[in-house]
């Protein structure tokens, strides 16, 4: 999303540290101000209103110097629709993704920050996915009036999990801690943490430092080793999964994660049996990929190392399976390799 200069703060408006040290004062909540204040001083109600998507607050006008009989009468006239209430659009067509965004910061007040998906995808951290509501968190004390297509998060911790930047947004560690917080699964979580790091703009010891201010978050005590697995190459849910119930769980050697080689990463990699494991929890209509796929087992054999692909229903849902066959390969090269089942019908011998 465009936003014009303000982007870097100046002029006494030292976001977020200033908003940090008013929020702290004697433990009580104090007034913030607008984060748009600059960016109107300089350029004026019709930039600000063209940088944030024909979005525009009762609260911007005023500042502005219009009157109320002013913006009624373009309420009136029908030129501008209400969004939430105190937010228009300017314009008569459909609302957009962007202009929800704008929308509900402007509505939720000077204190208030994309937070969970909404902040993961503008930090593209997430891809983005525009059926999703907005996300919004606000200080803990403050009231904010429910919203359709708007959820809204209180913490108390605000002021000290702000990027910096403007909009106002959570950092990217809190981001994604804050999805982990409302995921109903660990693999939801997993998810979310191998989607975010594989982007490069969070990183597993960025994400330990911000859980250990999080005591209470949701599967706390599980996350701490899916983020060394995702330290050590593990790029998505799908290949934590076969590292944990494949791999793991049937005492197969460790596999080396993200080698490259030929200007390529594979999945894993069991060095000194010469066996790749590759893992793709998507289903490839399109010929280049599959083509591109193919390719990479023809270099594999030409390497003379064999490939295994699996896919999420493999891994999933016939883990034993799929761990009897990297355990037949595996043997080729040490005969008397051991192996554990995981359970009393589990094939693995």
């Amino acid at each position: 999303m465009k936003f014009h200069k303000a982007d870097l703060p100046r002029r006494g408006w030292g976001y977020p540290q200033g908003i940090r040290r008013r929020a702290r004062k004697s433990g009580i909540l104090v007034r913030m101000d607008w984060w748009w204040k600059r960016q109107l001083a300089d350029e004026g109600i019709a930039v600000l209103i063209h940088d944030q998507q024909q979005i525009v607050s009762r609260a911007q006008l005023q500042a502005a110097g219009w009157s109320e009989p002013q913006i009624r009468r373009h309420l009136r006239n029908r030129r501008w629709q209400i969004v939430h209430p105190g937010v228009y659009a300017t314009h008569t067509g459909p609302i957009g993704y962007d202009e929800q965004l704008l929308a509900a910061l402007l509505y939720a007040g000077p204190d208030a920050a994309w937070s969970h998906y909404t902040a993961a995808e503008q930090l593209g951290l997430l891809k983005p996915r525009h059926n999703r509501p907005v996300y919004v968190t606000i200080p803990r004390l403050r009231r904010v009036k429910a919203r359709p297509n708007l959820v809204i998060h209180r913490d108390e911790h605000w002021a000290d999990r702000l990027a910096p930047g403007i909009p106002p947004r959570r950092t990217p560690a809190d981001a994604v801690l804050d999805i982990i917080g409302i995921t109903s699964s660990l693999d939801q979580a997993a998810a979310v943490i191998a989607e975010a790091c594989q982007s490069g703009r969070v990183s597993p010891a960025g994400l330990a430092t911000a859980l250990a201010d999080r005591p209470r978050l949701r599967h706390r005590a599980s996350l701490r080793p899916i983020l060394g697995d995702v330290a050590a190459g593990s790029h998505s849910l799908l290949e934590l999964r076969y590292l944990r119930d494949v791999e793991r769980r049937h005492g197969l050697p460790a596999g080396l994660r993200q080698r490259a080689v030929d200007s390529e990463f594979t999945d894993v990699f069991y060095k000194g049996f010469d066996l790749i494991v590759e893992l793709d929890g998507r289903l490839h209509l399109v010929p280049d990929q599959r083509w591109r796929d193919l390719d990479r087992d023809n270099c594999a054999t030409l390497r003379a190392e064999s490939t295994l692909r699996y896919g999420w229903l493999d891994v999933t849902g016939r883990p034993c399976q799929a761990a009897v066959q990297v355990l037949h390969v595996l043997r080729r090269r040490q005969p008397v390799l051991t192996a554990k089942p995981c359970g009393a019908s589990c094939p693995v011998r």
